[in-house]
């Protein structure tokens, strides 16, 4: 089944998939009524804020629509500039074994999120970068933060590059 959910876009046709793999090693992944009352914290926060700068990273809040519950979700994320206006993201999970849950609602509903980002709420479509539009991202999302080329140093699985671009 999750096989199934990771290659949606597979199966319907499209070859931009998001396909990235559980790794056999990396941190473990926080989670549990207090990552969720720090995600809903930062969540308020960064909203409060209009998405200014947070430990040096531009934030901004992305909420996905669950891939089992159909329930809506916000998680607070760093994002970087994409081409055309877009904003990159990493689902780093600060290195751990598995990506987080949020990429995975992405994966079964990439057309159904939003981000709150300077103060706009603004639907966008999700895409699972690869081949070398997710390499020159991911050289300028390490130039910019190292922090990232840590995580990926921490786990075996490739660290998924997610490009947001605004649904017209």
């Amino acid at each position: 089944m999750m096989d199934r959910v990771l290659t949606r876009d597979r199966i319907d046709g499209d070859p931009m998939t998001f396909d990235a793999r559980r790794g056999t090693r990396g941190n473990r992944q926080p989670n549990g009524r207090l990552m969720r009352w720090v995600n809903s914290l930062m969540t308020r926060r960064v909203r409060r804020s209009g998405g200014r700068m947070m430990m040096g990273l531009n934030t901004l809040v992305l909420t996905t629509v669950g891939r089992r519950s159909g329930v809506e979700r916000a998680n607070p994320l760093s994002w970087f500039p994409g081409p055309d206006g877009s904003w990159l993201v990493v689902a780093s999970a600060n290195g751990a074994v598995d990506n987080p849950a949020w990429y995975y609602n992405l994966a079964a509903h990439p057309d159904r999120a939003r981000i709150d980002v300077d103060g706009d709420t603004i639907e966008v479509t999700a895409e699972h970068l690869h081949g070398a539009d997710r390499e020159q991202a991911w050289q300028e999302i390490t130039t910019t933060a190292p922090r990232f080329a840590q995580y990926q140093r921490k786990t075996d699985r490739q660290l998924p590059v997610i490009r947001l671009t605004r649904r017209s």
